[in-house]
């Protein structure tokens, strides 16, 4: 539009059409992460969910295979918002909102067994969190009778919970960084860390183990190598790593894994990978039976991040057992009742499917 007047600003109109179509190729690479909304919907007017929030919600869904739950999800989503007092929406109130809806649906709860006093439920940390008032008040608060049954008797922080925070010593916090994740940390890090302690720590984990893995091309990296495919990395200035593989075997171990043969520059290696759609034949852990109170089961698919107890141990009702981390959303998992824990099935770090028992009671 301005172009020939005084404020031309020179926009070489070929060099932007030649990134138009550098990003129409990156973007089929992502396709498997898009939203997959074909048209345009009405439905936003009853689960009022934002945009961002929608298509991040509908991958965590995805990724503990509640996508074809989709539709009750949605619905979820719209009850969580009248539960919590028709809140506003936004970064982060708007997540914990489809935590929530998440943890419903996996649970098969209904807004009224969320209101049911007598139905023993773990909210979501991120639950917890937003009715003690870490993430602010709405205008008129949140209804009483379900804040005191996420808060368990615990007051909601008064005022602003900023106001509260004890200041940081940034040279204990930086010896502690590094002493959890083995290196000297920039100033950089220390921000990461002193905001995002754990993903920054399990980030710095994954980086020393695999290195930089936005070094590998894109296709590579999301789908992995077909039969003879060859690709070069540029690990460092000067460092180019020629990776082709050569073949892989027809033969399923018990953990469910083939091998994959490749060369690496000319070397012939070999590593073994999860095979699609194969469950490994190792002993499954048993489901908790339902109505049990001495048993405690994984209420989502996800990963166990901490373990709180040991065998022997006696715990009350309410009583932190363990944590449970699915997709950027946090659980913590209490004693159903007093009692003496008798077994534990899981440690950190270990995958869980819905309902497999992780914890009895005697």
């Amino acid at each position: 539009a301005l172009a020939g007047s005084e404020r031309d600003p020179g926009l070489d109109l070929d060099a932007m059409q030649s990134l138009s179509h550098y990003w129409e190729g990156v973007r089929r690479q992502y396709s498997p992460f898009e939203a997959d909304m074909r048209a345009g919907t009405s439905d936003v007017y009853n689960h009022e969910m934002p945009g961002g929030q929608y298509t991040n919600l509908r991958e965590q869904a995805r990724a503990i295979g509640l996508e074809h739950r989709w539709p009750e999800v949605s619905r979820a989503y719209a009850d969580v918002n009248q539960l919590f007092g028709d809140i506003v929406k936004v970064t982060p109130t708007s997540k914990v909102v489809g935590d929530m809806a998440l943890f419903m649906v996996a649970n098969d709860l209904t807004p009224a067994d969320v209101r049911n006093p007598a139905r023993e439920i773990d909210f979501p940390e991120s639950v917890v969190q937003l009715f003690r008032g870490e993430l602010g008040y709405p205008a008129d608060g949140f209804p009483k009778d379900l804040e005191a049954r996420i808060l368990r008797g615990a007051q909601p922080v008064e005022g602003r919970v900023g106001a509260t925070l004890a200041d940081v010593d940034l040279d204990a916090a930086r010896t502690k960084a590094e002493t959890a994740i083995g290196r000297q940390v920039t100033d950089t890090d220390l921000a990461s860390y002193l905001m995002y302690p754990k993903v920054f720590t399990d980030f710095a984990h994954h980086r020393k183990q695999f290195g930089d893995v936005a070094r590998i091309p894109t296709p590579a990296f999301f789908y992995g190598l077909s039969d003879l495919d060859e690709i070069s990395v540029d690990i460092d200035k000067g460092k180019t790593l020629v990776i082709r593989q050569t073949g892989r075997s027809d033969t399923v171990d018990e953990e469910g894994k083939i091998k994959v043969f490749f060369e690496l520059n000319g070397q012939p290696r070999a590593v073994r990978v999860a095979k699609a759609g194969i469950q490994g034949t190792g002993t499954a852990r048993p489901l908790a039976k339902d109505g049990d109170p001495k048993q405690v089961g994984a209420p989502m698919p996800g990963m166990i991040a901490t373990v709180s107890i040991k065998p022997g141990q006696k715990v009350k009702k309410g009583d932190a057992l363990l944590s449970l981390e699915a997709m950027k959303m946090e659980t913590l998992l209490t004693a159903p009742e007093d009692g003496t824990i008798a077994a534990i099935h899981v440690k950190p770090g270990e995958t869980v499917q819905a309902k497999e028992l992780l914890v009895e009671l005697s």
